[in-house]
């Protein structure tokens, strides 16, 4: 009996890791598959719109099913859809017009090294010298990734655009953070459900997609010297890069411990990298290789230090450009 119930529990922890790689995968190629459609000729606050209106599109039966949660968690769904959806992906395509993918999702990876900064300096809680390592490991890599000793190699207003979308992910992980001191966990495929609802209203108002040139979509973009259909690369950016990316996140930490999802997430960065090398054409040196490595060591030990206010741990987990969504449940 004891046998039957460990060879399901092994099962189930090689789906759930199954999942984790295709959504790494998945969230991996949305900055290689939009940059061809912004150097086609749309604004990325447009490639933004198209995306997060057409994933919520699809996703919008689970909004139907879910809407308990507008009543009791109004400001979890705005927060996320405002900071987690819209203003990380915005401030990420943006920055992808003018730095590499690949760096700028390492900047992206500070996001939990900021968090400890928030918890340390402004929540005046103590943090873990392991936690202190890390923030030192993401910022010292991050420093080899822009090669900051020759005067920064790359557009200064992508990395800053880049920041702000790791500072968008950090304001998510407070406001999810606030919210857990209650015991019940919401549901997490409703709250991206609704997420990308308040993204999309969020992005109509901002990115006024009626001044799109949606002719481009009829077109073929430039993927370093191969074109490729710009219906074919959203398609692609709706339906692999978003919805399944989240559904298959959420389903696999159901599954696996926080810590193995968290190594897991950090292959989305890696993932990106290798795509953009050999798509785009976006090489990188050997000390930016070896900076992002140090950059994704430093983010995992950095957001595996953080101190828990309570047994409940907050909804987000992870880096990235998508600021995946996932129930962390105890195990009974």
């Amino acid at each position: 009996m004891h046998t039957s119930e460990g060879s399901r529990a092994s099962e189930g922890k090689g789906v759930g890791l199954g999942l984790a790689l295709v959504s790494a995968l998945a969230f991996g190629g949305s900055g290689v598959a939009a940059k061809p459609l912004i150097e086609a000729g749309l604004d990325p606050l447009h490639v933004v719109w198209l995306r997060v209106a057409g994933a919520a599109l699809v996703m919008l039966p689970l909004a139907v099913r879910h809407r308990a949660l507008l009543r009791s968690r109004p400001a979890l769904l705005a927060g996320f859809g405002l900071l987690g959806v819209a203003g990380v992906q915005a401030f990420y395509f943006a920055s992808i017009s003018g730095i590499p993918v690949g760096v700028a999702l390492l900047v992206e990876y500070l996001a939990p090294a900021l968090v400890l900064g928030w918890v340390r300096f402004v929540q005046r809680r103590p943090v873990t010298r392991a936690a202190a390592l890390g923030v030192v490991l993401a910022v010292g890599g991050l420093a080899c990734v822009v090669e900051i000793w020759s005067g920064l190699s790359f557009d200064a207003l992508g990395l800053l655009l880049a920041l702000g979308a790791a500072c968008c992910q950090v304001g998510y992980f407070v406001l999810s953070d606030q919210g857990s001191d209650s015991g019940e966990v919401p549901d997490p495929l409703g709250v991206i459900a609704y997420g990308l609802l308040v993204g999309t209203a969020v992005l109509t108002v901002v990115a006024r997609p009626w001044t799109m040139d949606f002719s481009v979509l009829a077109q073929r973009a430039d993927m370093n010297g191969t074109p490729v259909a710009a219906g074919l690369l959203l398609g692609w950016i709706v339906l692999i890069a978003t919805v399944l990316a989240y559904v298959t996140g959420v389903v696999s930490v159901r599954r696996l411990s926080p810590a193995i999802a968290g190594v897991v997430a950090c292959l989305e960065a890696v993932v990106a990298t290798v795509l953009a090398w050999v798509l785009l054409g976006e090489h990188l040196s050997a000390p930016q290789i070896v900076g992002g490595a140090v950059v994704l060591l430093g983010a995992f030990i950095a957001q595996s230090s953080t101190p828990a206010k309570g047994s409940v741990e907050p909804v987000v987990t992870g880096g990235g450009a998508e600021s995946r969504l996932s129930a962390h449940e105890n195990a009974a």
